[in-house]
């Protein structure tokens, strides 16, 4: 193929509708970065459970009150969140600006009491239980590591959050973001909200203290 052929089928552009291949640049860039955060969540989640079942001293902490029902009000709160995600998104489409602004408050209140409620737990197991990433009064020093390290990583994630959608609400209800905008952030809320799906069962609920 000679340099003349060449340039003609560069010249060559698609005619059949919307190109098959072409992709939104800031979804894109949040998939990409969903895949990698991904990855990482997936990692420190099979490294738990592989020290979680070569332990034989593991410890089974947390009682059904206050630890299981705290965990499973969080879980509700975060589902609702995603609700309230959805609704966002759906009234950005729409053109709904006030609507939508107003969704996604209701989105952060959320994420804003998970994190109240997450916090008021991590207090009571390091000022009265004595719980430490290091330490802990009940067997393998490992679950105050893993149990921090893995909340906490999605704590942060929540509070990150917290403030993206919060930058969100600002720009969509002043006009200076589009509706793909909120689609976006709402990518990363539900990526959010589905890691605490692993989380709390694999932290807590097989952790249930024996009666």
């Amino acid at each position: 193929m000679n340099h003349t052929e060449a340039e003609s089928i560069a010249e060559v552009s698609w005619s059949g509708g919307p190109s098959p291949l072409a992709v939104n640049k800031k979804k894109l860039g949040m998939w990409l970065f969903l895949l990698s955060d991904s990855v990482t969540f997936s990692c420190l989640l099979i490294g738990y459970s592989y020290v979680r079942i070569a332990s034989p001293d593991w410890p089974r902490p947390f009682e059904f009150y206050p630890a299981i029902v705290k965990a499973t009000l969080m879980t509700a709160i975060l589902l609702t969140s995603s609700l309230t995600m959805v609704l966002a998104v759906h009234a950005a489409h729409k053109n709904q600006r006030a609507r939508a602004v107003k969704f996604i408050l209701l989105t952060i209140l959320g994420g804003l009491l998970f994190d109240v409620i997450h916090i008021s737990e991590w207090i009571n197991l390091i000022v009265h239980e004595h719980v430490t990433p290091f330490h802990n009064p009940w067997g393998s020093p490992l679950l105050g590591g893993a149990f921090f390290g893995l909340t906490g990583l999605h704590m942060l994630h929540v509070t990150i959050g917290v403030c993206y959608l919060g930058v969100i609400a600002w720009g969509f209800g002043s006009q200076k973001f589009a509706a793909e905008d909120v689609e976006v952030s709402g990518l990363y809320w539900h990526f959010v909200d589905l890691v605490w799906m692993f989380i709390f069962p694999l932290i807590y609920l097989i952790n249930v203290a024996p009666k």
